[in-house]
This record gives C-alpha cells, sequence and structure tokens, in this order.
C-alpha cells in the first residue's frame, strides 16, 4: 500500500472516530447528565455547548471523515481493492447520512433553541426544553450510530488494504 494512501485512508479511521466518539459521548454522557439539570440549567448549557462546539477541531472530525474517505476510495488501487471500496463506500453512505442527520434534525433544533428569549420565565424555559430534548437526543442517538458504523467500515477497508497488494502496472 502506497505511504500516501495510507496516511489517507489512516487520517479517515481517525477522524471519523473522533466524529463517532464525539456523537457517543453526547449519547452517554452530556445529555443524560443535562438531563438531570433544571430547565434553565439545560437550556443555557446546551445555548453555550452549540455555540462553543463551532470551531476547527470539531469541524475537522465532522467534515473530515466524508472528504478522506472519498479521497482514499479515490485513491484504492480498481484491481484487488475492490473489497476495500465497497466498505470505503459504506463508510462514505454512513457519514453523509451524520451530515444530513446534523442538518435536517439537529441543526434546525440547536437554532431554535438559540433563537428562543434568553428572558423565558420557568413555564417558557420547560416548554423550550420541552420542544428540544427528547427530538435531539433521539436524533443525536441516529447519528452517533451512523457514525460508528462509518467508523467500522472504513476501519474494515484500512485492513483489506493493507492486506491487498498494488496491482503492477
Amino acid at each position: 500500500m502506497s505511504d500516501f494512501r495510507t496516511a489517507v485512508l489512516f487520517g479517515a479511521v481517525v477522524t471519523s472516530g473522533l466524529g463517532a466518539g464525539l456523537f457517543y459521548a453526547y449519547a452517554c454522557s452530556v445529555m443524560p447528565g443535562l438531563a438531570r439539570s433544571d430547565d434553565r440549567s439545560f437550556v443555557e448549557a446546551m445555548r453555550e455547548i452549540n455555540v462553543a462546539i463551532l470551531n476547527g477541531w470539531f469541524m475537522l472530525s465532522f467534515l473530515g471523515p466524508l472528504a478522506l474517505i472519498v479521497l482514499a476510495a479515490a485513491l484504492e488501487p480498481r484491481g484487488g481493492g475492490r473489497a476495500a471500496l465497497v466498505w470505503l463506500a459504506a463508510a462514505a453512505a454512513f457519514q453523509l447520512a451524520v451530515l444530513v442527520i446534523t442538518g435536517v434534525a439537529n441543526v434546525p433544533l440547536n437554532n431554535r433553541l438559540a433563537a428562543a428569549g434568553s428572558a423565558e420565565s420557568a413555564t417558557d424555559l420547560a416548554a423550550v426544553r420541552s420542544a428540544f430534548e427528547s427530538a435531539w437526543v433521539r436524533w443525536n442517538l441516529i447519528r452517533a450510530l451512523a457514525s460508528t458504523a462509518s467508523f467500522a467500515c472504513v476501519s474494515w477497508a484500512l485492513f483489506l488494504s493493507a492486506r491487498t497488494p498494488i496491482p503492477d502496472h
């Protein structure tokens, strides 16, 4: 396997693993922890998290996997590497699902949470939280599963690529 192709595949594994780990951490610790808080604390914490997460490190683990998976597929030899290509295609499909879920479900929920007034009454905060929490948690769980599936597929593709000799030209 060429060094560049190996590095790209390894980068795809690492970035997809980081993304899967992030969504997993929300599913098993962040959201259950916030679920124990009062409405004001929950809403304020999620608003702050949604602002803080928009940074380069997050974008690397959010947008990087799909770009690197597609590049890895383009670099994969067309001879004996067909098995790896199938797994890379599956990884790309799962990663695309993560982007779509985030764009059509989680981000709109985040935006509605941010748009709700900051000086809400306790009743308003309860309504804001109620409209946000269960839907956001459900969609996050789905994207955690999709990103974990992507991570597994790209990891298997790396394994297969390492075992497949590069065909002679």
